[in-house]
């Protein structure tokens, strides 16, 4: 079964929710969600799901529960793939 595995880093706490766009080699994402009992971890989970297309269940987060650094990993879908549609989801919110 195919598993695509992300580095993030996470700013929580933003105005709104949105992929911003590379670092390093890995993606820096924005989250409404304040950094408490778990709500960016889900707010994450739930920006990552919806911007590669996938279910919420596809999504887990593997490490960096507590850190702003974080990595996911998605079953089902190649990180080629994963990596073209957050490519997109950045470009639009820099349109």
């Amino acid at each position: 079964m195919k598993a695509a595995r992300l580095h993030l880093r996470v700013s929580p706490g933003a105005t709104r929710s949105r992929i911003v766009g590379r670092h390093g080699d890995g993606w820096k994402i924005r989250v409404a969600a304040p950094p408490e009992d778990g709500r960016a971890n889900a707010a994450v989970v739930r920006l990552i799901a919806s911007s590669v297309s996938v279910s919420r269940d596809a999504v887990t987060l593997v490490s960096g529960h507590g850190s702003r650094d974080k990595v996911v990993e998605l079953a089902g879908i190649d990180l080629a793939r994963v990596e073209r549609r957050l490519g997109e989801a950045a470009a639009k919110e820099q349109a």
